[in-house]
């Protein structure tokens, strides 16, 4: 399990820097993260979109699957969220029997973090304690950790309070 984590938060990872085009939430890359909802590509926020696109990457490895009881790739992509909003991942999460935890929990690695503000991302410490800010890869956001579809402008590494969270998608227990 800990290599799945680790394998989750490393294609996280190596998207660090994606930027979008001149025009806000567009570019090729964006349209690839989009393509991994159910919401056709086009110029909206994009957040929920990249962690769609990481978990469609992390299903990928027949390991990960394994992990998860699915037998193929096929049956994983029907099974993944491909919720283009933040809280549906929620949703998604509860009708699969995910653990869906409340902010008064402490983050762990791997971790999918909905934000009270209608954002995602993918925690990737441990947070130390319940206080401690939490440390995640989001897409749709920018340096000054501003989130929203006129500030957003790539995927970044964040430190934010727990406080912002609404809950933790755990994808094993």
């Amino acid at each position: 399990m800990d290599d799945a984590i680790r394998r989750l938060i490393s294609i996280a990872r190596s998207e660090l820097g994606t930027r979008e085009d001149a025009v806000n939430n567009t570019g090729a890359r964006i349209v690839e993260y989009q393509g991994a909802t159910w919401l056709a590509p086009g110029a909206w926020p994009w957040c929920a979109a990249f962690t769609a696109w990481v978990m469609r990457e992390w299903l990928e490895d027949e390991s990960v699957r394994k992990l998860l009881n699915l037998d193929t790739f096929s049956l994983a992509e029907k099974w993944r969220c491909r919720d283009a909003s933040a809280f549906g991942w929620e949703k998604w999460a509860r009708q699969r029997n995910i653990s869906v935890l409340p902010e008064t929990e402490k983050a762990r690695a791997g971790d999918f973090v909905v934000f009270d503000f209608s954002h995602i991302g993918l925690v990737i410490e441990n947070q130390v304690s319940i206080n401690s800010k939490i440390v995640t890869i989001e897409g749709n956001t920018n340096g000054r950790g501003e989130r929203d579809s006129d500030a957003g402008d790539g995927v970044w590494e964040k430190q934010r309070m727990p406080s912002l969270t609404k809950s933790y998608i755990r994808m094993f227990d």
